[in-house]
């Protein structure tokens, strides 16, 4: 994968030295079922996963292929780095390298802003899709 710039930020897969750090910062800001599938992307060769960086600070990160092959996600950026169009570059290049390694379609699973995928992507929903394989997964007591 190459590294992809744009208005200063550099869009590129994470070393294998920076996912101690990836993943506290997906732990500070996400879920920690966020972290688990981050982590599972992470140790993927190659990683399944693209990162936006700036000055050495993370924005964003988007990965795919963790809950189950052929699905896209989770995807975040920071609060702060929010309408920079970071969010439609993470989508976009990462489903550009899903398609490259021989997926004719992605599955976006359980997403939160639907219109920001349809926009982006074109993402059409798939009827009766949810809850789909998340229907019996572990659930966390309230801390």
């Amino acid at each position: 994968m190459e590294t992809h710039h744009s208005q200063g930020i550099i869009y590129r897969q994470p070393l294998g030295s920076e996912t101690h750090l990836i993943l506290d910062w997906v732990k500070a800001r996400f879920s920690l079922g966020w972290v688990s599938e981050v982590e599972i992307a992470l140790h993927q060769r190659p990683p399944r996963c693209l990162i936006a960086v700036q000055s050495g600070k993370l924005l964003g990160f988007a990965c795919y292929d963790t809950a189950a092959l052929g699905l896209f996600g989770p995807m975040g950026v920071d609060a702060d780095s929010r309408g920079l169009g970071i969010g439609t570059i993470l989508t976009q290049l990462t489903l550009e390298m899903m398609r490259t390694q021989g997926y004719a379609y992605g599955v976006i699973g359980w997403v939160g802003p639907a219109e920001f995928y349809q926009q982006v992507v074109g993402a059409i929903p798939i009827p009766d899709s949810f809850p789909g394989l998340w229907a019996n997964r572990l659930q966390l007591p309230p801390a």
